[in-house]
């Protein structure tokens, strides 16, 4: 029986695919539009409960400065503020925050230029690098030495108050224990075993010697490092920076960006600080747990060694003038924190108690160490809460800073700042400026190369490579938390050569199939189906190393990798799927066999 012949057409698309591509590229397009737009600088004014600052006053203001504005709105309780001249951002922030009560708050952040048509639909443009914007880089290491050395003093004066007549010392990276008594070595072997299962024992007459284990120690470093992290970026949402970059890079680094900031001593202070509050009780000197710390004055205090609680419980810290006219820090803890506090107080109405101020700077040596001081001493008169007041923090200015650092959170472990970037806003702009003329000038070469070479299939080619850029900028606009960046550019131009690849990757197979005396329809069809492996093995052993380079790197590295990834996924979508449509529209039922392609 003979077989019917395959009835099938050939060079067709169903309907629904044509929908899909023309809803893509419209989403596509919508999105990269506001790109072209760009961005103006703005202020985000949130108001305290206190006082309110209406738009009128807001625009007198700058009017007399003469800072001039495009718009003031009102968002929600933010007050909006965008400004003709990028430039004159910080000088409009120290004007306005002069002008509003402490506890306001006065952000930089930047607001599209797009129509409102646009931004209503929640479209905006790509968010700009370092490099690229301006701003200010910091490498900061954390030091874990201290970190490292707490750990083992906590086991030192625990072991202590378990074992009365047990005295430790910290030798190097260890800890030894000595006992005056060898019926106490047992029962601190069990304490340390059940109470710190990380730490290794060995005996060495009568002394334990414990060391904490690798996999303990490493642990420790990662979470403090974490903590840091979050930390860092809670004080930058506190000095009002919205767009900042903070991420971990190696084991115990951390690298900040901060995109638009120019003067970075304001900032710089503030990251780098690890000025922390402990509270503790009065103790008789030269006892187990005391632990001498000056005042102001210089006289010794003599203070619990273990704090009732640190700076770790404060959520909130305000700062304000007292009924006296002395500055005063109100305090606000979370609810460990109060309830630590209330058992406290409670048992201890009649008794001191001290604030102790504690901030780790660098040694001649370049290694951490912990300055503290006690900056009042205090009677407690009743059972205090989650909310109270500490006085003895300075002047005014003292008192806010130390507010803000506090309110921001207290580093778990000291850090430097080992490296230090400025970029201005300038260079920035001549960044983009040269990235995207490259960028230009590639595409130009290559749409001229490809409509000379391949003629008619040429110009199918020109056009999905422009729709291909189109979505590319779309796709990097639409993903939460892309950024583009220089290397990022450079990742578009080899973004450009890579789309042509698919398209000269299928030409070529067509022109084959038609020296072998197919027809035009029939080559197209063919050439189509035989390039897609190809096509697709090489897109997919460059998205791994894409992937990889993402999952590795940091900062232009990954800025790079991303824009080569969604690359290859814009490149593969436009250069098989709509190049293929067009020419199936055009050209899809040719049946001659002599073409000029």
């Amino acid at each position: 029986m003979k077989k019917s012949p395959n009835k099938t057409p050939i060079n067709r698309y169903a309907t629904w695919k044509y929908v899909v591509l023309i809803i893509t590229l419209m989403i596509m397009s919508l999105s990269a539009i506001p790109s072209l737009y760009g961005e103006n600088a703005a202020l985000h004014i949130n108001h305290s409960d206190t006082q309110t600052i209406d738009a009128t006053d807001v625009a007198r203001l700058l009017h007399t400065a003469d800072i001039s504005t495009l718009a003031i709105s009102q968002e929600g309780t933010n007050l909006v503020v965008v400004l003709d001249d990028d430039s004159q951002q910080s000088a409009a922030k120290s004007i306005v925050e002069q002008s509003l009560a402490s506890d306001s708050t006065v952000a930089l952040a930047m607001e599209p230029a797009a129509p409102d048509w646009l931004t209503s639909m929640g479209f905006k443009p790509i968010k700009l690098g370092l490099d690229l914007r301006g701003g200010v880089q910091f490498l900061l290491d954390v030091d874990m030495a201290p970190v490292y050395a707490a750990h083992r003093q906590m086991i030192i004066d625990d072991v202590g108050q378990e074992v009365r007549g047990a005295r430790g010392r910290q030798v190097d990276q260890r800890v030894e224990i000595s006992f005056r008594d060898s019926q106490d070595l047992p029962k601190a072997e069990a304490f340390i075993k059940a109470s710190f299962p990380d730490w290794q024992m060995s005996k060495k007459a009568n002394i334990l010697v414990l060391n904490q284990r690798a996999d303990a120690l490493e642990l420790l470093r990662s979470t403090t490092v974490q903590q840091n992290l979050q930390i860092m970026r809670s004080r930058i949402e506190h000095m009002g920076i919205t767009e900042a970059s903070v991420q971990r890079q190696g084991e115990n680094r951390i690298r900040i960006e901060l995109p638009g900031v120019q003067d970075p001593a304001a900032a710089k202070h503030v990251i780098g600080a690890t000025a922390s509050l402990s509270f503790h009780a009065l103790v008789e000197p030269r006892s187990a747990v005391s632990l001498s710390i000056a005042d102001d004055n210089g006289m010794p205090i003599s203070i619990d060694r273990k704090a009732i609680l640190g700076g770790e419980h404060i959520i909130d810290a305000r700062a304000s003038l007292g009924e006296m006219g002395i500055a005063e820090v109100n305090l606000s803890l979370d609810s460990v924190g109060g309830q630590k506090m209330s058992q406290f107080s409670r048992a201890n109405i009649g008794q001191p108690m001290a604030t102790v101020y504690n901030e780790f700077i660098q040694n001649h040596d370049g290694a951490s160490i912990q300055e503290s001081k006690v900056i009042s001493v205090a009677t407690i008169q009743a059972q205090l809460g989650s909310r109270f007041r500490i006085t003895g923090a300075g002047n005014l200015a003292e008192a806010q800073q130390l507010a803000l650092l506090l309110s921001a959170g207290s580093l778990t472990a000291p850090v430097t700042i080992v490296e230090e970037r400025t970029i201005g806003p300038s260079l920035g702009a001549e960044n983009v400026k040269n990235g995207f003329a490259a960028l230009a000038l590639g595409l130009a070469l290559t749409l001229s190369f490809i409509a000379l070479w391949y003629r008619r299939l040429g110009w199918v080619a020109n056009a999905a490579l422009c729709f291909n850029l189109v979505m590319l900028l779309g796709l990097i606009a639409l993903i939460p938390g892309a950024v583009l960046t220089m290397p990022g550019i450079a990742g578009l131009v080899l973004t450009v050569g890579m789309a042509v690849d698919t398209n000269v990757l299928i030409f070529e197979r067509v022109k084959d199939k038609m020296k072998q005396g197919y027809s035009f329809a029939q080559s197209i069809n063919s050439g189509f189906d035989s390039a897609f492996a190809s096509i697709w093995d090489a897109n997919l052993t460059t998205m791994i190393v894409a992937i990889a380079l993402y999952s590795i790197g940091n900062g232009p590295i990954q800025g790079f990798a991303l824009t080569l990834g969604l690359g290859l996924l814009t490149s593969m979508f436009t250069g098989i799927f709509l190049s293929r449509a067009i020419i199936n529209l055009i050209w899809g039922r040719d049946k001659r066999r002599m073409v000029k392609i």
